[in-house]
């Protein structure tokens, strides 16, 4: 029996991936993919490192970096998924208002503590902060969640009062209320992309597996985990 083609990817595209994988098992008898995910920041770490792997799903800036790098197939780069904020609050608590982006400034303010990711959506996070010229008020109340641990993780248990992350990775935990997505006017979208490591042995079978993850027959999943088709 063939191996499994070997994935890597961030844990926003965790649970997606989850699904378009069997999806694709269904699709192709036989054929094998395996999965894992880990921190954005530690999974090109890896893959920079020469660990060996055929599918690179990550943030599309990571994977043209990559690219860039050799570390990932130049012209295999294929575009999965748009993924948005959201924000939540430990079950139970008061829920603030984020309906534009006053009330989410005002929500940040009062926050005792705050969480978001190492991920592309804390970079945008700390600019928008800086912008609005509350970034030194509030630099002591931030939490950073670790890379791998999901910021609702964080909320749940207490840590963080208001958290935001990708609504993938908020939407299916236990123990925090989601509040809902960041107001229009300042939304972060962050597209996740996939591409052919330089390290595997199988491209075409990537390619056909690539061609699959980013075809119409994945939509409905794509939208049930909280993201839209690329």
């Amino acid at each position: 029996m063939t191996s499994a083609l070997r994935v890597i990817s961030s844990m926003a595209t965790k649970a997606l991936l989850a699904d378009l994988v069997a999806l694709h098992a269904q699709a192709s008898p036989g054929s094998a993919v395996s999965v894992e995910s880990v921190g954005g920041v530690d999974a090109a770490k890896r893959v920079q490192a020469g660990e060996a792997f055929d599918v690179v799903a990550l943030a599309s800036n990571a994977i043209d970096k990559l690219i860039a790098e050799g570390h990932v197939l130049a012209g295999s780069r294929v575009d999965l998924v748009h993924s948005g904020v959201a924000v939540a609050v430990r079950a139970g608590a008061a829920r603030p208002d984020i309906s534009n982006e006053a009330a989410l400034k005002a929500a940040v303010l009062a926050a005792r503590t705050l969480g978001y990711s190492t991920g592309p959506s804390g970079v945008q996070l700390a600019k928008l902060f800086e912008r609005w010229g509350i970034a030194e008020q509030i630099a002591d109340r931030i939490v950073t969640a670790p890379p791998g641990v999901p910021v609702g993780a964080l909320v749940a248990q207490g840590a963080v009062e208001l958290g935001f992350q990708q609504l993938s990775e908020l939407m299916n935990l236990e123990g925090i209320t989601l509040l809902g997505p960041l107001p229009p006017e300042v939304q972060i979208t962050t597209t996740f992309s996939a591409g052919i490591a330089a390290t595997s042995t199988r491209p075409e079978a990537v390619r056909e597996l690539l061609g699959f993850l980013a075809s119409p027959a994945t939509a409905e999943a794509k939208r049930r985990n909280g993201m839209d088709p690329a």
